[in-house]
């Protein structure tokens, strides 16, 4: 008989609900957050073996137990997220509980969209990628912050590049004792993360030299190391894809669409999926458009684009095409071409 288990997964505490195929509740339980500890309580309800499906929403914690379940012989599906949060948001009452009910209905009645489940390779490479993020983000909010303090006081750094940008500050605050004592343990935490984002971005850099498929998509325009990795990392098995035009809609590169009666509006782009993937790919068409002097077929689409309607939206659109032809890339192994 074929049973249906339903995780609601929280850090400590995972909500389990075991579900017969014609909607009765057999069994409804918690577990600890661990793969073994979940597994058993599927053998002590009788739910263990090749006809249950285990289902659990997407994320970080879920994919590494949803691994670690397949390690113990279960079949796990991880489900996406905003559909399940949005079929159980008319529940009058929101417990662990009534989510763990809540998706496996979901999961017997197949109304869920299945979510890759990544590799541990992919894993790590996004790991590396958000590690480096962090760190930009931290700096780029220690210089904006002094930026702020200096102006409060009538003093501007102005344009000054990054190597400059300590010896600047000391500059210009070198005639205010109390001012230089307040920003210098700022300027120290800057030199730091400074020092260590150098060091992941030559991590990030030797692992997209050793890997033959960031160097692949790095012989395309406008896509260097953080791009083709960030791409590689998220497709993960170019496999999934019977097609290589899902990439723009499974990343949230394609109009939205309101159609109800006689109203049928194009909306703007969906922002579906990875949004890291979505942000290297406009990056990669900003520099597409911008930076590359070297006229070829690709640009000159985007361009007249932009000539019909806007710049912006040719970058959107060349963004999705772009992700199109790295798939394609990637499939059929073969460099850009400057066609």
């Amino acid at each position: 008989m074929t049973m249906f288990i339903a995780l609601d997964v929280s850090l400590e505490k995972t909500a389990i609900c075991i579900m017969s195929a014609d909607g009765s509740i057999a069994a409804e339980v918690t577990a600890a957050s661990e793969p073994e500890a979940i597994a058993a309580e599927f053998v002590r309800h009788g739910a263990a073996g090749p006809d249950a499906l285990v289902g659990l929403e997407a994320g970080p914690l879920s994919e590494w137990i949803a691994r670690g379940l397949a390690d113990l012989g279960a079949s796990v599906t991880l489900m996406e997220t905003r559909q399940i949060r949005a079929a159980l948001s008319s529940m009058v009452v929101k417990s662990d509980r009534n989510d763990a009910r809540g998706m496996a209905h979901l999961l017997r009645m197949g109304w869920f969209r299945p979510v890759h489940l990544k590799s541990m390779d992919a894993r790590e490479q996004r790991a590396l990628l958000s590690a480096r993020t962090t760190l930009a983000r931290r700096l780029k909010d220690i210089e904006n912050s002094v930026r702020g303090l200096l102006r409060g006081f009538g003093l501007k750094l102005g344009a000054v590049g990054r190597r400059r940008w300590e010896d600047r500050v000391r500059d210009v605050v070198s005639g205010h004792p109390t001012l230089s004592a307040i920003l210098e343990p700022l300027v120290a935490a800057r030199t730091a993360l400074l020092e260590q984002l150098g060091r992941l971005d030559e991590r990030l850099l030797a692992v997209a030299r050793e890997d033959p498929v960031c160097r692949l998509l790095m012989t395309a325009p406008g896509v260097g190391a953080v791009v083709a990795l960030t791409f590689r990392a998220a497709v993960d098995d170019p496999a999934r894809f019977r097609s290589s035009k899902a990439i723009g809609p499974c990343f949230g590169l394609t109009p939205r669409r309101y159609q109800s009666g006689e109203t049928d509006r194009s909306l703007g782009i969906s922002k579906a999926g990875d949004a890291a993937v979505r942000q290297a790919l406009f990056t990669a068409a900003h520099v597409i458009m911008n930076s590359i002097r070297r006229g070829f077929a690709l640009k000159n689409w985007a361009h007249t684009v932009a000539a019909r309607a806007g710049v912006k939206r040719a970058k959107v659109a060349l963004a999705r095409r772009l992700g199109v032809i790295l798939h394609r890339m990637w499939v059929d192994g073969t460099v850009f071409r400057y066609a």
